[in-house]
């Protein structure tokens, strides 16, 4: 399942089999989106769906296998159950028949450890009604008063809806603007964009257009161009310009045409400190100094895209950083928020795209792990401005 292609806040659905986690997906909804059945087990694999939320906005509801499977398959489909956890803004924990042991007490404990909120929904209440000495545990436990809900009679899904819009972290659906503190009304800022074999045939990739947003929302202006038309700009205008933007693998190139009072800095750059950990990749570039023969490098892509010769996380990254650590490095890349190849603490330094793709819950569970470690973390642009010597440059923009 590949939910990187989603940065709409993430919803997991957990419990037991049979609890009716998909009935509860479908009366969210109102539409028959996931198979109900009286047989446990029906739902293997997690499902995920793109949902409207009145006067909320677009989730993504994930509906997974039961918590409590059985069998070697089952125990697959727990596995990635719980893998769901690290990707997710809010879990629903739903619960019947006047059951709780360590099934949930195992995924309160994986709510619990990647920070997630989540609310307790009492499911099934026509067929078995919770008794007061099961509701006054579960709330004593979980904190939090326990909704009780019957797929067949849903007369309170709004009362869930309205938990969901209370509990989902504002931060998973508002990002800062990403020019915040840099481009005030009626700034000029210079976007530089090449038009390469990267580029969508008529379009713009994301990262460049997420920047001519950033500036209108901030009610600057824009002037893009491609990097061959810099220095003509330069030399027949004469306009202030605030902020300078460029792809990060003109680094080298567009550092000598900017002058040098102009801030200039990447379009990953930016992302990286809108969306990622900023700081952790500032205390990470520069171990790329330190790597030693024999270290492996993993790339982390936050998408699943075409790979031409050109490919910036495959080719391009490892070539400048064997070139300017003049080290024999190993390389692999991940794509999406795929599983990783081998043991995350044989790994010596972590790449991360600008991941204008996925959920900021997404990307910090995904770099913590390395964290966790002292696993030193990076982004490309950050990477790149490194290996091309104007890494100071690069980030004295954000740098207070």
């Amino acid at each position: 399942m590949n939910k990187g292609r989603d940065s709409k806040p993430h919803i997991g659905i957990y419990g037991r089999r049979n609890n009716g986690k998909s009935s509860l997906i479908n009366c969210l909804t109102g539409q028959d989106i996931a198979i109900v059945s009286d047989i446990a087990g029906t739902t293997t694999d997690p499902v995920k769906k793109s949902y409207e939320i009145t006067d909320f906005g677009p989730v993504i509801l994930i509906d997974t296998a039961g918590i409590d499977d059985i069998g070697q398959i089952g125990e697959k489909r727990i596995s990635k159950t719980l893998a769901t956890i690290k990707t997710i803004d809010l879990a629903l924990l739903i619960v019947a028949e006047n059951i709780f042991d360590d099934f949930e007490l195992k995924l309160i404990e994986e709510f619990n450890k990647y920070d997630i909120p989540y609310i307790v929904i009492y499911n099934k209440v026509d067929v078995v009604k919770p008794t007061k000495e099961y509701l006054g545990k579960l709330q004593e436990l979980t904190k939090q008063s326990v909704i009780k809900f019957s797929a067949k009679d849903p007369e309170n899904i709004d009362e869930i809806l309205n938990q969901i819009r209370i509990a989902v972290p504002e931060n998973a659906f508002k990002i800062k603007p990403l020019f915040e503190g840099l481009v005030n009304q009626g700034d000029f800022v210079l976007l530089i964009t090449p038009v390469d074999t990267e580029a969508p045939e008529g379009r713009m990739i994301l990262p460049q257009m997420q920047a001519v947003r950033g500036v209108l929302d901030k009610y600057g202006i824009c002037i893009v161009l491609k990097e061959t038309e810099v220095e003509y700009f330069f030399k027949t205008t004469k306009i202030p310009i605030k902020l300078a933007v460029t792809d990060s693998q003109l680094f080298g190139k567009i550092d000598k045409i900017i002058p040098e009072n102009i801030p200039l800095t990447g379009f990953s750059v930016l992302l990286a400190r809108n969306k990622g950990d900023f700081d952790s990749y500032m205390q990470g570039t520069p171990e790329i100094s330190n790597l030693k023969d024999g270290d492996r490098v993993l790339i982390l892509e936050s998408c699943s895209h075409h790979v031409t010769c050109d490919d910036i996380g495959r080719f391009k990254i490892p070539n400048w950083l064997k070139k300017f650590t003049n080290k024999k490095l190993e390389f692999e890349v991940v794509s999406g928020l795929a599983s990783f190849p081998r043991p995350i603490n044989e790994y010596a330094l972590v790449v991360q795209c600008g991941a204008c793709m996925i959920t900021n819950k997404q990307l910090k569970s995904r770099l913590q792990q390395f964290k966790d470690l002292n696993i030193p973390v990076t982004n490309y642009g950050m990477a790149i401005a490194y290996t091309n010597g104007i890494y100071n440059r690069a980030i004295e923009p954000f740098i207070s």
